[in-house]
């Protein structure tokens, strides 16, 4: 048996086809080539177009297809990964109703404060883990408060994975990680918040039936298959935020298992068995995908928006010949520390680890007579590198130990510059594996298909392809202190706006 895994991302979709029984990927593909548009409205809005998650989805799949290494009659289930937290907004007719208000649009932050502010601390740290802040529920209520015939005409409000799901299938439904992510879950009474869709006025029937997270969530529709060269019927078996799904892929299911990512956002996530939040909302709080009542396990996420975003805006810099490849090791003929030079990412929409602050990206201590593209390219590596280390503090801050953490060899964690400094600030080792989000999504469509009996199953298998260990460097660990006065300036000043 095949399972097709699909990975919705910001950039692009990416499809897998993984052998059920040995685990090994037989295909892969993903579209567009070139890096998908997030259109900016206004500054500090972001928003891409539903219609065309589905067109690349579709083209990846085909292209998936076109390897020629596998029978497309033999895909049993099929999963999806997502971006987290976008709102969808669609009619009875299943047509989309406007853009998707994706993760790193800052334009509800205010609304969730006053949510937060009126809920109060109490109520949002022990139902709902979080403070609603930017998160899908908050960005729903921008809807309604200022396009109120889009919101009237709404029949369903889903996530990006549940679109592309409904797409599929013509069904809609849930999950509670899902809708944990969104601030729409009480976790202290298993049910939907009732304080907060009433706080905000929002109609609970936008909300879709709540179907375990591992299960069917429906079946291939006829036309859909003939367009994809699948079979019809299919079932759709797993639908995970992409933070939770990579998490399952790297084996991190337990307390005090550790996952990292370097994406277009940054992610530090682990694993905890305690219903609790950061009493400063820095850390997300949210349903991990083996998360039962009787067994908590919630997903502890913190997030850094700028991270391959601002390695992409460097290459562009350093000239569109410029790969990826090419630009690191560019950064590698700058000595650690970049000589002095400093840079701080923060410049993709609020940031929530810094609740919720918009402190803009910057470079500090440019000496025109010293540094030049490699300081600049290394600069930018290092100032990521610093955020995840401000980052794994606030961790260390609320009990999450940091002894090991898996990441995949994919993104920024390519660059093994980028890589060393993480080990090094942190002084953490960290295990590689093999396999990225649709992988990871085609693991989680062999659990819901009953393939796997659970999640630690299904993760057996994975073992680490290599080892970074941490050294002793002392021109980053100086490079970060000066990093991290700069960014309480930056704070101090964002504060005043």
């Amino acid at each position: 048996m095949l399972l097709l895994g699909i990975d919705l991302g910001t950039s692009s979709v990416k499809v897998s086809v993984v052998d059920a029984v040995t685990q090994q990927c037989v295909a892969s593909a993903s579209y567009p080539d070139t890096e998908a548009a997030i259109t900016v409205p206004q500054p500090g809005w972001a928003e891409q177009d539903p219609d065309l998650w589905w067109e690349y989805a579709g083209k990846a799949i085909l292209r998936c297809h076109a390897s020629g290494t596998y029978k497309t009659t033999d895909i049993g289930a099929i999963g999806i990964a997502y971006q987290m937290h976008g709102l969808v907004l669609t009619d009875k007719e299943q047509r989309v109703l406007r853009p998707s208000i994706i993760w790193c649009d800052s334009r509800a932050v205010t609304l969730g404060d006053e949510a937060f502010n009126a809920l109060g601390t109490s109520y949002c740290q022990t139902h709902l883990l979080n403070s609603p802040g930017n998160f899908t529920a908050s960005k729903l209520a921008w809807v309604k408060k200022n396009e109120p015939a889009v919101y009237a005409a709404a029949d369903k409000m889903m996530l990006p994975g549940d679109f592309l799901a409904m797409r599929l299938t013509g069904e809609c439904t849930s999950t509670v990680s899902g809708l944990s992510e969104g601030m729409y879950w009480d976790f202290a009474t298993g049910t939907l918040s009732q304080e907060l869709l009433k706080y905000w006025g929002l109609n609970e029937s936008l909300i879709a039936p709540v179907t375990p997270l591992f299960s069917e969530h429906g079946r291939l529709l006829p036309q859909v298959a003939e367009a994809l060269q699948l079979r019809a019927g299919i079932p759709v078996t797993y639908k995970a935020g992409d933070q939770p799904n990579n998490a399952l892929a790297l084996n991190v299911l337990a307390p005090g298992e550790l996952a990292a990512t370097a994406g277009t956002s940054g992610v530090v996530y682990a694993v905890s068995g305690e219903l609790a939040g950061d009493s400063l909302s820095r850390i997300n709080s949210f349903a991990h995908v083996n998360h039962t009542t009787a067994d908590p396990r919630i997903g502890l996420l913190l997030c850094i928006n700028a991270t391959g975003i601002f390695q992409k805006w460097i290459k562009g810099i350093a000239g569109q010949e410029c790969s990826y490849p090419q630009l690191n090791e560019l950064a590698a003929d700058a000595p650690s520390g970049s000589d002095g030079l400093l840079a701080i990412p923060f410049g993709n929409g609020a940031e929530r680890m810094l609740q919720n602050r918009i402190t803009g990206a910057h470079f500090h201590h440019i000496d025109l007579n010293k540094h030049g593209r490699p300081h600049m390219a290394r600069a930018v590596q290092e100032g990521i590198a610093y955020a995840f280390r401000y980052g794994v503090d606030i961790m260390k801050e609320n009990a999450v130990p940091a002894q090991v953490v898996r990441a995949s060899r994919a993104n920024l964690f390519l660059s093994s510059l980028f890589a060393q400094a993480f080990a090094d600030l942190n002084q953490v080792s960290v295990e590689f594996f093999d396999g990225d989000g649709s992988f990871g999504a085609a693991l989680g469509a062999g659990i819901g298909a009953g393939v796997y009996a659970s999640a630690a199953e299904a993760a057996m298998l994975r073992k680490p392809t290599g080892r970074i260990d941490p050294r002793h460097q002392p021109a980053l660990e100086e490079g970060y202190i000066n990093w991290k006065q700069w960014l309480q300036l930056h704070l101090s000043q964002s504060e005043k706006k």
